[in-house]
């Protein structure tokens, strides 16, 4: 607390001695008194108080709200988290951590941060320092009070009052607040100076957007991306500058599967990038090559920069995020690993830590490990839709049909996972040449998707059965579905998925020409630069009889061959590894039998990345092909035996199983 001037102190004496009973006896009168008073002691004290260091932990009470105006019930703690995540120095316990300690104490994980509360939080957590806040008028004008005591002692480490002239002005006070409390607390003038934002600045200007803002990220801890994106939205409503507001609504719509929404509200928060702070900045930058520009590469890269400016772990955080799509999608399992283990030391109930671990351990074909990961999520009452799709595809590569009829039992009546586990077992059901129950799931999969109105998922959906279909053999059926997956949505992933399945149903010219639209939208993703691209041109080279010409443009796929791309992330749409099976088949074409029967084998040792493609199937197929060709028969007959006992249930005129079995009777 900084000492009051001569004149405003000698005022504020000569007012109390003509009104002390009425000043002391309302609630302005205390405000008053607290804000022009005791200064003196607080200067005398500062030098002897004990500072926090860069190791310590932080829990962010609740404000105590004493204007009676709801709108700053919850907006002024969301504006004091975002004013001290500014510092590189500082860290706040995160709230989903609050929660998940709340929930251990018996209390409801939505219970407000009351000073008892907050100190057994503290206590629990191992946290050095509990903040409290509060507000009060006088008069037309509010008073900001902050403390900070020691919890485990009781001590205060630091106390803070600013006077806001009007409701307008609280945001920029509370900004004062805490710039002071930062270089009262241990942290260096010239890191405050560079990791500062004025709150009106960084957020937003608008009390009642910032509410809107803090509601959102209370409803997306409690209930999930669906429901928050409403209050998103109306956050981004009230303030349409408002630009982290806009970037996590572009990160929940990337999560519910609509990336053309995702990329809309990211582009408009990177545009706003100047209206945040740094901390900020760095997770728009990296929102907007993972969701808009696709550039992978720069998204990683944007992340180890934020995590060696900001070490400590508030949200949003750069550590949560190295374990997601920028690493996954380039490959780098074993760092994603790393930062997924490192996330769980530090907090063992953090849910997204255990899905991204599990993750990292499937796509490794580390299957134990993965089901390991999941099950010590199960144990902590942990698990969300994609978990419930992962512990799918886990239990049908095991061959555990009662552990997948287990999994999809639970997905009955949830949002998101009922469609999205009726998209699995359509895909299993593909995979084993059950086509028409596989029809009868996909449809399925596309009503619920589109009675939750998740457009670009129900197209996803329908772009996969295109696939299978066409890859099956019914050419009519691939295209009938393609355009239909292109009626619903013009997301990236069903366009490629759509012109897959057309340049498989011979329809080259117009997966050529979604190729081309790709290329022109997205010249930097890394999924369309190195996959989707590649693989549409490749095919319709080798339908024009170019195998050569295909295995050339297939070349530069190799890099991020064996990473991820956006059709087996998080929802398992489909698999990976398209490049290696369409370069097998140009291969075959060119007469170079080794190393096609090398591509497909590639298919068959990399399940976790394959997932339930239909590719895992035909792989075995193409590979006994390419056996004949050598004239390895025994190897040739391993490999046809090994599909057709794959497809022992399949439906008998599925075009794929009659050749097979053809081409199988002549050895």
């Amino acid at each position: 607390m900084l000492a009051s001037p001569p004149g405003r102190l000698y005022r504020a004496r000569k007012f109390l001695r003509r009104h002390r009973l009425a000043a002391l006896g309302t609630t302005a009168g205390v405000a008053f008194l607290v804000l022009s008073g005791v200064t003196a002691w607080s200067l005398s004290h500062a030098a002897s108080r004990p500072k926090l260091t860069d190791k310590d932990t932080i829990i962010l009470a609740d404000f105590e709200n004493k204007t009676g105006d709801p709108v700053f019930d919850g907006t002024l703690r969301q504006g004091l988290s975002v004013e001290l995540q500014q510092s590189p120095f500082l860290e706040l316990i995160s709230d989903q951590q609050v929660r998940q300690t709340l929930a251990l104490m018996g209390q409801p994980k939505d219970a407000r941060l009351t000073p008892e509360i907050a100190q057994q939080v503290c206590e629990r957590t191992a946290s050095a320092a509990i903040l409290d806040g509060s507000i009060a008028s006088l008069g037309g004008q509010y008073v900001l009070g902050l403390s900070a005591r020691n919890c485990n002692t009781g001590s205060i480490v630091d106390q803070e009052q600013v006077q806001a002239a009007r409701k307008e002005d609280v945001l920029n006070s509370l900004s004062q607040i805490a710039r002071k409390f930062r270089t009262r607390v241990g942290e260096s003038l010239a890191t405050v100076e560079k990791h500062s934002t004025l709150l009106a600045e960084a957020t937003t200007p608008s009390l009642e957007a910032l509410k809107a803002y803090s509601t959102a990220n209370k409803v997306n801890l409690s209930s999930g991306p669906a429901a928050a994106i409403p209050s998103f939205r109306r956050a981004v409503e009230i303030d349409p500058k408002f630009a982290m507001a806009h970037a996590y609504l572009g990160l929940l719509y990337s999560t519910v599967g609509e990336s053309v929404l995702s990329a809309q509200s990211t582009t408009k928060a990177w545009q706003l990038r100047d209206r945040a702070s740094d901390r900020e900045k760095f997770f728009i930058d990296w929102a907007y090559d993972r969701q808009v520009t696709g550039n992978l590469e720069k998204a990683y890269q944007t992340l180890e920069l934020w995590l060696q400016t900001y070490p400590r772990g508030e949200d949003p955080s750069a550590l949560d995020l190295l374990s997601g799509l920028a690493t996954h999608g380039t490959g780098r399992f074993e760092r994603a690993i790393e930062a997924s283990q490192e996330q769980l030391a530090a907090n063992p109930d953090f849910l997204f830590g255990y899905g991204t671990l599990a993750q990292s351990y499937f796509f490794l074909d580390r299957f134990p490990e993965a089901e390991s990961t999941l099950q010590q999520a199960s144990e902590r009452k942990l698990e969300n839709p994609n978990m419930l799709v992962m512990r799918y595809n886990i239990a049908l590569l095991k061959g555990d049909k009662d552990q997948m009829d287990r999994v999809v039992a639970r997905a009955k009546g949830r949002s998101e996972a009922e469609h999205r586990l009726a998209h699995q077992e359509a895909l299993a059901l593909a995979r084993s040449g059950r086509l028409e129950a596989a029809r009868r799931s996909s449809s399925r999969a596309v009503d619920l998707a589109l009675q939750e109105g998740t457009r670009e998922e129900a197209a996803s959906y329908q772009a996969a059965r295109a696939v299978w279909e066409a890859a099956y053999g019914d050419a009519a059926e691939g295209k009938r579905n393609a355009m239909a997956s292109l009626e619903l949505s013009k997301g990236r992933d069903v366009q490629y998925a759509a012109g897959f399945a057309l340049a498989l149903s011979g329809d080259s010219s117009r997966s050529e020409t979604l190729a081309g639209y790709l290329e022109t939208r997205l010249p930097e993703d890394t999924f369309v630069k190195f996959t989707y691209a590649p693989v549409l041109h490749a095919l319709a080279a080798l339908a024009r009889g170019q195998s050569a010409d295909s295995v050339e443009r297939l070349q530069i796929a190799l890099p991020y061959e064996l990473a991820i791309n956006g059709l087996n992330f998080n929802h398992f749409y489909l698999g990976g590894l398209h490049s290696a099976y369409v370069r097998g088949e140009a291969l075959l074409a060119e007469h170079h039998y080794s190393e096609a029967a090398a591509e497909f084998q590639k298919i068959l040792d990399h399940r976790g990345i394959v997932g339930l493609d239909p590719i895992g199937a035909l792989a075995h197929f193409q590979l006994g092909r390419a056996y004949v060709s050598l004239g390895d028969k025994a190897k040739a007959r391993a490999a046809f035996e090994a599909f057709l006992a794959l497809w022992k249930d399949a439906d008998p005129d599925v075009p794929i199983l009659k050749q097979a079995k053809a081409e199988y009777a002549k050895l």
